[in-house]
């Protein structure tokens, strides 16, 4: 008799993370590999080591390195996910990039690279996995990684703002039109995490306490922490969950 423990399994399914070289790609790869699926690795630079911890598990993967922000990247990713599986259960749209600046001297080239990756590369590879399952009549799961300042404004960081801002609202108007269609579109958005993308932060001592100060649990969150809310959302047990961005942040937004 299966239990709700069954339906957090992702057997024989297959998921496609971006960004999955390092940081919070990697630990949502081989997390959702733990659960039992095979993973396609898109990255810009070889996922190496991600590929290895999910061998390490049984799972298979598939490396594509390549930059999701470039138009054709979307297309790619999904001819060689057919081609090496034959199907794609899962994706997670975790690929995203940051430049700082004041908003006074943002440039135009900060902007407009940040958006590639953050934005438009989201749009393109979620239409067109979305479109596969649609085509094959599949149920499937999207996810979008969001932002901490998905919900606030933030400084020094106008196109990452905006970006993870517009994922949010991204996330319902893909909720309320492919539900009907079987297709789960969630965000997870992540705290403050000990990633590349907050190196200066947390080298700033001063920056350092200030967000320590203001998380309830009291440490910077790690890949791990995001395991359980992907496998979650990537599984069974979240089939009647659409439309939602779960924080995932230590109690930051609680303050």
């Amino acid at each position: 008799m299966a239990t709700i423990l069954d339906r957090f399994r992702l057997d024989a399914k297959v998921a496609i993370v971006t960004g999955a070289s390092r940081g919070l790609g990697a630990g949502l790869a081989v997390g959702l590999a733990e659960a039992g699926a095979d993973v396609v690795l898109v990255a810009r630079t070889d996922p190496g080591e991600t590929a290895r911890a999910i061998a390490a598990l049984g799972r298979r993967s598939l490396s594509l390195v390549l930059d999701v922000g470039a138009p054709a990247a979307a297309g790619t990713v999904m001819t060689e996910t057919l081609r090496a599986f034959g199907r794609a259960d899962i994706l997670v749209n975790n690929a995203g990039i940051i430049r700082r600046a004041a908003f006074l001297d943002f440039s135009e080239q900060d902007w407009r690279e940040v958006m590639d990756v953050n934005l438009d590369g989201v749009f393109r590879l979620s239409q067109h996995f979305a479109r596969e399952l649609v085509a094959r009549r599949s149920p499937g799961k999207i996810i979008h990684i969001a932002s901490m300042l998905s919900f606030q404004g933030g400084v020094r960081v106008a196109s990452y703002t905006a970006s993870k801002s517009a994922l949010h609202g991204l996330t319902k108007l893909m909720a309320n039109e492919l539900a009907s269609q079987g297709i789960n579109v969630n965000a997870i958005a992540p705290g403050y995490m000990a990633t590349d993308n907050t190196a200066a932060l947390r080298a700033d001592p001063a920056r350092d306490r200030a967000i320590l100060d203001r998380i309830p649990a009291g440490r910077w969150g790690t890949p791990d922490d995001l395991k359980g809310a992907a496998v979650f959302l990537a599984s069974s047990a979240s089939d009647y969950l659409h439309g939602f961005t779960l924080a995932v942040d230590g109690g930051w937004l609680a303050r």
